[in-house]
Order: structure tokens, then sequence, then C-alpha cells
């Protein structure tokens, strides 16, 4: 079985996009270390909380909070911190995905989706 964040506004043909959650709960620890305590504590949130979704399950983010999430997933996709191009490629993602939803003035949706087999 494999498990991943589906996000609304994505960039594929369907508009969304994958991403492991293992993924998001890496970046957790990278938001902690590259962002201010007074304004990472949503942000942290949201990429520990995919660890402990289960399929189906997710957040909608309001969208006068979804342009402050996509600067703070820019912020950590650049820290210097962020070795691995993997983790700083999904940050990148997830920030272009977040500011597209702020774009359109709608909100983010984040979804847990488990498949059968790999992906």
């Amino acid at each position: 079985m494999t498990t991943h964040v589906v996000t609304s506004h994505g960039a594929d043909f369907f508009g969304e996009d994958r991403h492991p959650v293992r993924t998001l709960v890496s970046l957790a620890d990278y938001a902690r270390g590259s962002l201010p305590a007074a304004v990472r504590a949503r942000l942290v949130d949201l990429l520990e909380d995919a660890g402990r979704m289960e399929g189906g399950t997710g957040h909608t983010i309001p969208a006068a909070e979804v342009p402050g999430l996509a600067d703070q997933l820019r912020t950590v996709a650049r820290a210097r911190g962020l070795r691995s191009p993997r983790l700083a490629s999904a940050a990148a993602l997830l920030a272009d995905a977040a500011a597209r939803a702020a774009a359109d003035g709608e909100p983010w949706t984040l979804t847990i989706e488990t498949t059968e087999g790999a992906l």
C-alpha cells in the first residue's frame, strides 16, 4: 500500500499533486528550523497531521490562510539547512499549489489517498 497526500491546485492534468506522506512529515522538521516560532505553527501542524490521517481524510485550508502558507513553504524550500533536493522540490511544489489556490481565491485542500501497489 502506498499513502500519498493529494493537493488541490496542483500542476497535473487534473489540477492535483501527489506527495508521499513521509515527505510531508519530513518537511515539518525543516519548517521548524526554517521559520520563526510565531508563524510556523499552522504549517508544522498541517505537515505533521499528514502522518496521522487515514485514507479519505484531509484538511481544507481557508482561502485567507493560503497565501501565508505558500510563503512559508517557499521559505522552507529555499532554506540552507534543507540539503535534500527531493524535499526542497516537494516544498516548492506545495508552495506553488498553495499560491495557485491563493491566486484563485479558493481554499486549498490536502487529502490522504491510499492505493494498492507502488506508484
